[in-house]
């Protein structure tokens, strides 16, 4: 796909437009839109099967089981995301999970001893996880995210539909609270992550992530301690040179 000025203008045209016409619809109207009208078969779903990852992969799975869901493995993550991943795969009966990973020679020229993470947070995501992202989301005109307005004040006029490097970002949970999120999960028998009763909120990867103390930021846990609370998957057109945006 061209990322051109042209490309850009008219998708965020197109963008303002979907804004407007699905600001005061409920995420299961604008991921249906998305998937069967808009993005039909251009689309994927990003999710890291996090804390709150089982609300959307539910709600794809019930609109087209067939979304392909792309899930960056960094090599760093826990294993119980990745058995939690497969878990909530075969109980939603979600068709095309893909696992992204690092590239060999990217992780053996700038990590060969896996500690950049220590040195070098960014360059760590960048190679772990945004260009295993970029490869994996070529192909593709759009993709579902679930970041929300509540989660951190960088997120705090986040719009459902934004462009982002040539693409359509779709952010179908971008007004819930934290308290829908959990309803939902319980009102359909989703399981929870099982680090999430062991204190940790928001889950990355293992060495990057701590448990959250009662009354915390619900991401204090991530890259605690350090300058940063982003991984570089969400810095979207719209916070170049601003705050930026994270998963």
């Amino acid at each position: 796909m061209a990322h051109n000025q042209p490309h850009n203008a008219s998708l965020g045209a197109q963008v303002k437009l979907l804004n407007r016409m699905y600001s005061e619809r409920s995420a299961q109207q604008i991921l249906e839109h998305a998937l069967s009208e808009q993005f039909a078969g251009e689309i994927a779903l990003v999710s890291s099967f996090g804390a709150d990852s089982s609300v959307l992969l539910h709600m794809v799975s019930q609109i087209d089981a067939r979304t392909p869901v792309l899930f960056v493995d960094t090599g760093k993550l826990f294993g119980e995301t990745r058995r939690y991943r497969d878990e909530l795969a075969e109980q939603l009966g979600l068709l095309d999970v893909r696992t992204l990973t690092p590239e060999p020679e990217n992780v053996a020229k700038q990590d060969p001893k896996g500690s950049l993470w220590a040195t070098d947070p960014d360059t760590c995501c960048h190679i772990r996880k945004v260009l295993p992202l970029a490869k994996g989301l070529q192909g593709f005109e759009a993709w579902i995210s679930g970041r929300k307005r509540h989660q951190a004040s960088t997120r705090a006029t986040l719009e459902h539909f934004e462009v982002e490097e040539g693409r359509v970002k779709v952010n179908p949970l971008a007004n819930w609270s934290a308290a829908e999120v959990l309803q939902y999960a319980k009102d359909n028998g989703l399981p929870p992550h099982p680090l999430v009763a062991e204190g940790y909120p928001s889950i990355g990867c293992m060495p990057c992530t701590d448990k959250v103390a009662p009354g915390e930021d619900v991401r204090a846990g991530r890259w605690r301690g350090q300058n940063k609370t982003e991984c570089g998957i969400h810095f979207s057109s719209a916070s170049k040179g601003g705050a930026a945006q994270s998963i």
